[in-house]
C-alpha cells in the first residue's frame, strides 16, 4: 500500500480518541439504534454507516475498544492494511494479518478483540446487490465454488460465516483491493462503475487462490468439495481421481464416495460437465474449429463428443455456434 493512502488511513478518529483517553465502550448510536440490540447482541444497521443511496462504503476498524458479539445486515470485507485483528466469527478464532482479506456473511455473529494504534485495517460496508455486477464477470456456469461465493456474500445460506483469503504476497489482489480503497476515499467520477468492476476483478483473482482460503470448521464438507472443483477447474483435460486422492491424501474408494454424497455428482460427471461447458464457451467466443474444441477440452474421439455435447445441450456444436456467436 502506498505511504499516502496508509497515512490517511493511520489518522486516529475522533471516535477513537475519546476511548484512548479512558471511555470504556463503543458508541452504540453510531452503529445501531437502541431496539436493535437482541439478548446481548448488537445488531449493526447498514442505514447507520452508509450515506443514502450508496452500495458500498469504507471506513477504517475502530482501535482500543472491544466490539462485543454483533450481526450486521450487509457484507463485511476487512482488508488489513498492517498489523493484525483478532475476531471471533460464529465462535471460531480468526487472526487477519496484514494484506489478508475477511469476507463475513450477514447470519455470522462476530467479536473483535481491542487493535492497537498500529493495527490499521479497513472495513468494507457492503450491500448485496452491489455484487450483481461483479458476478457477471465470474465464470457463467453454475458450479459450487461460485455458489459458495455467492452465498457468502449475499448471506442466502445462514451457514456460509466467513472467508478468510491469506493473499498478502499476490500483488494482483493488494493492487485491485488498494484501487477499490482509493476510488471510494477519492470519490472518483463514475466510481460505482469503477468499484463494481474492481471487485469483479477482485473476485476473478480469488477465485485462483482458493487454496488460500479458510473456512470455518463446519465448513470443512464444502471446502472438500471447493478442493475437487478447483483440481477439476485446473485439470479438467486429463486430471484422474487417483491422482486428486493423493494430492489430498485420501483413499481414492472414500474420496469417490464422499463427492458424490457432497456435490450429488460423481468425479466423472463433474469433468464431463466442466468440459462441456469449456467446449460450449470456446464454441461461442473463438473460430476454433469443433475438432479442435473437442481435442482442446480433452476429448480424442470426435464421434462422441458430439454425442455428448448433444446430450448436455440438445443441440450439435455447430448449431450451438451458430445460435450463440454474438
Amino acid at each position: 500500500m502506498t505511504s499516502e493512502l496508509l497515512q490517511i488511513l493511520r489518522r486516529v478518529t475522533p471516535e477513537e480518541e475519546r476511548l484512548r483517553s479512558g471511555e470504556a465502550d463503543i458508541e452504540k448510536n453510531i452503529y445501531s439504534s437502541d431496539t436493535a440490540e437482541n439478548e446481548g447482541v448488537v445488531h449493526i444497521d447498514a442505514s447507520r454507516l452508509l450515506e443514502e443511496g450508496k452500495l458500498i462504503q469504507i471506513r477504517t476498524h475502530t482501535r482500543f475498544v472491544h466490539f462485543p458479539v454483533h450481526t450486521h445486515n450487509y457484507v463485511e470485507l476487512v482488508y488489513m492494511c498492517q498489523g493484525s485483528t483478532h475476531h471471533v466469527i460464529n465462535g471460531n478464532d480468526v487472526i487477519l494479518n496484514a494484506g489478508e482479506l475477511l469476507f463475513i456473511s450477514q447470519s455470522a455473529r462476530q467479536e473483535i478483540y481491542p487493535a492497537k494504534e498500529s493495527d490499521v485495517a479497513v472495513n468494507f460496508i457492503i450491500l448485496p446487490e452491489f455484487f450483481d455486477y461483479g458476478l457477471t464477470m465470474m465464470e457463467a456456469e453454475n458450479n459450487q465454488l461460485r455458489s459458495f461465493v455467492i452465498d457468502c456474500l449475499t448471506g442466502a445460506k445462514e451457514d456460509t460465516g466467513y472467508l478468510h483469503f491469506k493473499v498478502a504476497d499476490v500483488l494482483p489482489v493488494q493492487n485491485l483491493v488498494e484501487n477499490l480503497i482509493w476510488t471510494i476515499i477519492r470519490k472518483e467520477p463514475n466510481k460505482r462503475s469503477i468499484q463494481q468492476a474492481t471487485m469483479g476483478l477482485l473476485f476473478l483473482q480469488l477465485m485462483n487462490q482458493i487454496e488460500r482460503m479458510e473456512t470455518a470448521e463446519e465448513d470443512k464438507q464444502q471446502k472438500l468439495a471447493m478442493d475437487v472443483l478447483s483440481y477439476i477447474e485446473e485439470h479438467y483435460r486429463d486430471g484422474e481421481l487417483e491422482s486428486l486422492a493423493k494430492q489430498l491424501h485420501y483413499d481414492m474408494r472414500w474420496l469417490s464416495k464422499e463427492i458424490k454424497k457432497r456435490t450429488g455428482f460423481t468425479y466423472t460427471e463433474l469433468v464431463q460437465k466442466k468440459r462441456l461447458n469449456q467446449a460450449a464457451y470456446l464454441l461461442s467466443t473463438t473460430n476454433m474449429n469443433v475438432l479442435d474444441i473437442g481435442l482442446a477440452v480433452g476429448y480424442d474421439n470426435t464421434s462422441y463428443f458430439h454425442r455428448i455435447f448433444q446430450k448436455e445441450f440438445g443441440m450439435t456444436p455447430r448449431k450451438y455456434r451458430v445460435l450463440n456467436t454474438k
